[in-house]
């Protein structure tokens, strides 16, 4: 190792302060990045990277990861040459897919955010990997090995025994380098040999257990072809592509601390001017003074209740079908999310507000979903919808009589008004009519009144029933001195919803709930995770009624239907002939209320 290689370790002790100039919640990262500017460690730089595994959708607990990545670039870029790679960790051809390489690309676009240059690869350095791997063997740092997968997970050992030297550990540096060559030359079959990092095999840490770090895959890779027989492992590619693109921070979720010392190893027995040779041919080192390799450092992923956010498990849902596919609005993922109707503000601001802690805990799903409630209360239009029609004929109204009502489209936002026009005819919805009603029932009853939502009130005067007994139409008598003010000498303290009848457009509704009943879906009491599926997590309504204003709706538009909750137009299925609503939450907010907040 040369004098230009400088490798620092900073422990940060304080994630709970706040940041003196600007207010902002602080973190222990954040810490870390600001001590090391002080000292001039990367003189000056801040780089970050986002290094996902294109085998999948990314869920909530990757938007943690991307705010937090791409968040320091921005939040450093004024003081610092702070920018943050996208770079694709496909290692494993097996499961990779150009879908979810197209899926990742929206979702942090969409997030808002945007990467340093052009989206990177892990395979873009395979041929620099495969030289460095040659290298180790040289240097007697690497050897192939023969043990079938069986034999070396024999081998390994547990996490109270130590493991067993293959008896191909002493291989000569000559047969291990032409081993290999013939490996990626492709005269092997998958699992006949692998190469391995020469560390130790009784180390009480698993990982640094003579290590695979590469294995023969002959595979046709999304980005490379079939140029590659063997690939590398994710621990090998994962720090030498930092090095590569010469990261100052590289931030990992606290499973992988437990590898941090193997990320050391592979980095400090590399030839350091073997690296900033590449890094130059790669254009990512700009002949800085000193070199300095990437450190990691790990924080706590995200955790939520009533919800899994495992990848795998994720895949299975779709798999078996207990979903519709990665973007279900039930889904956890990104996608899912913003099709349910999240926005990328209540994401970013939800991944602020849970911090960074460097200790696992679970999230609150309220906490979630209050976010944004937060953010539709502020910014989504009103509107009615009748989720469970009732018709109301008004006997006092002239059958061609038509009055169009101007409705705020905001109660506290000046967005302008929408119009909805009033007649003879209306729907309300059934739950909230009851003929016999219980104590505290404050809607319509036989011979009581109720206001409808910007307009009038009414009085219900006869009930028609059909031939089994069910309300299916309500006579009333509406009182057209009403409009804007309570009736003299009378307290109406109901007030529903409603839609004309004619104009009323017809809608699907998606009510979404959570997708698990549990709060642990994970526990292992409760058997297979899938045991806790919510069976009640859609209740899809047909032959709703929207008002007349939503006829312009576009995919994706939230709106607050009055008294029901949160919905967006479904960006997949809806039609201007068939459109349908999914519901983004409820209008409850446990979580906000428990906080002090409305």
């Amino acid at each position: 190792m040369t004098d230009s290689l400088s490798k620092e370790t900073t422990v940060a002790t304080d994630d709970k302060t706040v940041d003196s100039n600007d207010g902002a919640p602080s973190n222990f990262i954040r810490h870390l990045i600001d001590q090391d500017l002080a000292s001039g460690k990367h003189d000056g730089r801040v780089q970050t990277r986002f290094p996902p595994e294109p085998n999948g959708f990314l869920h909530i607990g990757h938007a943690k990861s991307i705010c937090l990545n791409f968040g320091l670039a921005e939040r450093y870029g004024a003081q610092a040459a702070a920018a943050c790679n996208l770079r694709f960790d496909d290692t494993n051809p097996a499961k990779e897919e150009q879908t979810f390489i197209d899926a990742i690309q929206a979702d942090i676009e969409w997030l808002g955010f945007e990467w340093a240059g052009d989206i990177r690869y892990t395979s873009d350095y395979f041929v620099y990997l495969y030289e460095f791997a040659l290298q180790l063997i040289k240097n007697g740092k690497a050897y192939v090995d023969s043990l079938t997968p069986e034999e070396a997970r024999e081998y390994r050992g547990t996490l109270t025994e130590p493991g067993k030297e293959s008896p191909y550990r002493n291989r000569s540096v000559e047969e291990s380098l032409d081993l290999f060559k013939r490996m990626q030359a492709g005269e092997f079959a998958d699992g006949e040999h692998s190469l391995r990092a020469r560390i130790d095999m009784a180390s009480p840490n698993i990982n640094m257990r003579d290590p695979v770090i590469y294995r023969i895959r002959k595979l046709v890779h999304h980005q490379t072809g079939d140029t590659w027989n063997v690939y590398p492992m994710y621990d090998y590619a994962h720090c030498i592509s930092d090095a590569l693109e010469h990261v100052t921070h590289s931030l990992c979720t606290l499973e992988f601390e437990d590898h941090r010392p193997l990320y050391n190893w592979i980095l400090d027995n590399l030839e350091i001017e073997s690296v900033e040779n590449a890094c130059r041919e790669l254009g990512n080192f700009d002949d800085a003074p000193r070199y300095v390799l990437p450190g990691q450092t790990e924080f706590a992923r995200l955790n939520i209740n009533y919800t899994v956010l495992s990848k795998r498990k994720l895949k299975e849902l779709v798999d078996l079908q207990h979903v519709s596919g990665w973007d279900d609005p039930r889904m956890p993922t990104i996608s899912g999310l913003r099709r349910r109707g999240y926005t990328p503000t209540a994401i970013r601001h939800f991944c602020d507000i849970i911090g960074m802690g460097r200790s696992d805990s679970i999230v609150d799903v309220g906490m979630l979903e209050h976010s944004i409630r937060e953010d539709l209360d502020a910014t989504a239009s009103r509107a009615m919808c009748v989720l469970r029609p009732l018709k109301v004929t008004l006997l006092n109204v002239d059958a061609d009589h038509e009055q169009m009502l101007h409705l705020p489209k905001h109660p506290k936002q000046d967005m302008g008004t929408r119009d909805v026009p009033f007649g003879k005819t209306i729907y309300i919805d059934q739950t909230d009519f009851e003929e016999e009603p219980p104590k505290g029932f404050k809607r319509l009853m036989p011979g009581t009144e109720v206001r409808l939502r910007g307009s009038y009130v009414i009085r219900c005067d006869e009930i028609i029933k059909d031939s089994d007994g069910n309300v299916v139409e309500l006579k009333c008598t509406v009182d057209l001195d009403t409009l804007g003010k309570n009736p003299e000498g009378r307290k109406v303290k109901g007030v529903i919803h409603w839609v004309p009848a004619e104009a009323a457009i017809e809608a699907e509704v998606r009510v979404y709930d959570r997708l698990f009943n549990e709060a642990n879906p994970n526990d292992k009491t409760h058997g297979d995770f899938k045991n806790c599926l919510n069976p009640d997590s859609l209740q899809v309504l047909t032959g709703c009624l929207v008002e007349p204003s939503l006829a312009s709706a576009k995919a994706g538009d939230s709106f607050q239907f009055e008294r029901e909750g949160y919905y967006c137009v479904d960006s997949k299925d809806s039609t201007p002939e068939k459109p349908v609503f999914n519901r983004t939450v409820s209008l409850r907010d446990s979580w906000g209320k428990q906080q002090g907040g409305r």
